[in-house]
């Protein structure tokens, strides 16, 4: 029979959930600590499109990609930003210097359980000759280094670490969700489960990841915690020959360049380049969304990228997330998925059709995607800006403008609204602490990882 009661629960076993643990046990707390996780273990998380390529979603309890052990970020290509400037807003709480010492302390962490010693960054020589390309252009570029893991090697660090807290006496839940943070006296006092069940805890962090957002907003709500909009980011996931993009992956990998478009300046900036990657699905409960991942074991012919368009809601909007699912419905109801089209057929003002695509110099990688157009899909102001960032691009990586570039859509990174929390991320809920992309708070692995140092540490620092 399962226990009832713990010391502390965390909700989410995605990067943020997982630091929380490990920290609390190399701080030798002794404490009883519960793991609650929606989706399933690292063996289980199996996609039936993967499996079976070229088929369609089926719409799983719990998407596999997205939800389980590691959390979204299981199968992404294990980018770790080692700079303070990417990845969240981790130094409005923490300070910069705290968060830059506690980023060098969770790659410590990641390096233990298995990550390789390897990072990619730009040298002083590199960085201001593409800086000076990138000027001409009209492009801010944002240098960074990182530790890439790989889609292989991430799972076998997360595996490492399950293994570790589960031989350190932290119990973990599969197949568990939340469904409400019950509250006596302004103090969290347990969680109840969709399933029913009431579990009682001293402290409880929620990380609920992006895929739960909503329902973390919802909650919050309910608990008269205050909430700011977020901005929404809304874009496609760009793929070509990897030879075209040579020269910016072999030299900056996954640094960012950011334009603001002449028509709306609007801001639009590249994300997560996978190079000699795949683009794949995402079901983010029930809508099929795109991403992209590159992979430690195995390298394709293509690179692939996202351009996403910020945009920031006024008053008296408060939906961004709402705003973003419509967008990726529609998506689904033209494409039973995925859509995908050829750079020049949009440009063209004609859909891709099947034909189209095999004459394509571009052989996608995502096998399931539909030939169709995407400005049945995006507004005309996000696609004005994609269309225009991939022109100031091209100044850089000539061909990038070329008309075989393929475009999915759509991407969209469902941030949460960011929640009121305290400099050490707890909420005005006595012992409720919220952290990681859920709570609005990081938008990336690393900066996730280090969000749940900071709570294990409150806790701590509480309970002492």
């Amino acid at each position: 029979m399962s226990k009832k009661d713990y010391d502390v629960i965390v909700i989410g076993a995605g990067p943020t959930g997982i630091f929380t643990a490990l920290e609390l046990i190399k701080q030798k707390s002794g404490l009883d600590i519960l793991i609650l996780e929606k989706g399933t273990d690292l063996k289980r998380r199996v996609c039936p499109m993967k499996e079976n390529p070229g088929t369609n979603c089926v719409n799983c309890p719990s998407c596999a990609i997205v939800s389980g052990w590691g959390g979204a970020g299981a199968y992404s290509d294990g980018k770790l930003s080692l700079s303070p400037d990417i990845g969240g807003n981790l130094e409005n709480y923490i300070g910069r210097q705290a968060l830059i010492e506690n980023i060098s302390y969770a790659d410590e962490i990641y390096l233990e359980f298995g990550a390789p010693d390897r990072i990619f960054g730009v040298t002083d020589d590199k960085k201001n000759e593409f800086r000076k390309k990138a000027v001409k252009a009209e492009l801010k570029f944002i240098p960074a280094s990182l530790r890439h893991l790989g889609t292989g090697y991430s799972q076998v660090v997360l595996q490492n670490m399950q293994d570790y807290l589960v031989e350190n006496g932290v119990e973990i839940r599969f197949g568990v969700n939340v469904k409400k943070l019950l509250i006596e006296s302004d103090q969290i006092k347990a969680v109840e489960t969709a399933a029913g069940e009431k579990i009682t805890a001293d402290y409880v962090m929620a990380a609920a990841g992006r895929e739960n957002a909503e329902w973390l907003t919802k909650e919050a709500q309910n608990l008269t915690i205050e909430t700011a909009i977020n901005p929404v980011d809304i874009g496609v996931r760009v793929e070509c020959p990897a030879a075209v993009t040579e020269y910016m992956t072999d030299n900056l990998y996954e640094s960012k360049l950011i334009y603001h478009t002449p028509t709306f300046d609007d801001k639009v900036r590249t994300f997560c380049m996978s190079p000699y990657g795949e683009v794949v699905s995402e079901n983010n409960q029930g809508l099929v969304t795109v991403n992209g991942h590159s992979h430690s074991d195995f390298k394709t012919h293509n690179t692939n990228f996202a351009l996403l368009v910020s945009k920031t809601f006024t008053e008296p909007f408060h939906e961004p997330i709402t705003y973003g699912k419509d967008i990726a419905k529609l998506a689904n109801l033209l494409a039973g998925g995925v859509l995908v089209q050829r750079l020049g057929d949009l440009l063209a003002g004609r859909r891709t059709t099947k034909a189209r695509l095999e004459r394509s110099v571009t052989e996608p990688t995502l096998k399931g995607a539909t030939p169709g157009d995407l400005s049945l899909v995006l507004p005309h102001r996000h696609l004005t800006g994609i269309i225009e960032m991939l022109k100031a691009l091209d100044k850089i990586t000539p061909g990038i403008y070329g008309r075989d570039t393929l475009l999915y859509g759509v991407e969209v990174k469902f941030y949460s609204s960011r929640l009121a929390v305290k400099d050490n991320l707890e909420t005005k809920i006595e012992n409720l602490f919220m952290g990681g992309d859920g709570a609005g708070i990081t938008r990336g692995l690393m900066q996730a990882s280090v969000s749940g140092l900071v709570i294990a540490r409150s806790i701590m620092e509480k309970i002492n």
